[in-house]
């Protein structure tokens, strides 16, 4: 059997905010949206893949949610590494830095990470 990876779900406290910093940040837009009885679920991504982040956001639930010792994170690769840095230094969303492996992250705004590494060079 073959799967291929279709979403990540992270619940929020503030969806326009989640929103906004998807969009400013990683240029994560809009994809659909689905509204039931007590949550509002968004699906953000870009053009260059399929894969979508699920931003679900439950009507009782307006706090931070407890990640626990946030031992997981979502990775996203960009060919404009430099640029996006200087982007998410100004926003003062970088969180961890590692330069000796040439990767940060940053920390959304109930505290997920999301790594942020170069384009692999396609050089031999």
């Amino acid at each position: 059997m073959k799967f291929r990876m279709q979403h990540e779900n992270f619940n929020v406290s503030d969806l326009d905010r989640s929103l906004e910093f998807y969009e400013k940040a990683l240029g994560f837009t809009e994809k659909k949206r689905k509204i039931g009885e007590g949550f509002t679920i968004v699906f953000v991504g870009n053009d260059t893949t399929d894969f979508l982040l699920e931003l679900t956001c439950l009507d009782d639930h307006p706090q931070k949610y407890d990640l626990g010792e946030c031992e997981f994170h979502l990775a996203v690769r960009t060919g404009e590494y430099e640029k996006a840095h200087r982007l998410h230094e100004q926003m003062g969303c970088i969180c961890f830095e590692n330069t000796k492996m040439g990767l940060y992250f940053i920390e959304d705004p109930d505290g997920y990470w999301i790594e942020v590494l170069r384009e692999k060079s396609t050089e031999t």
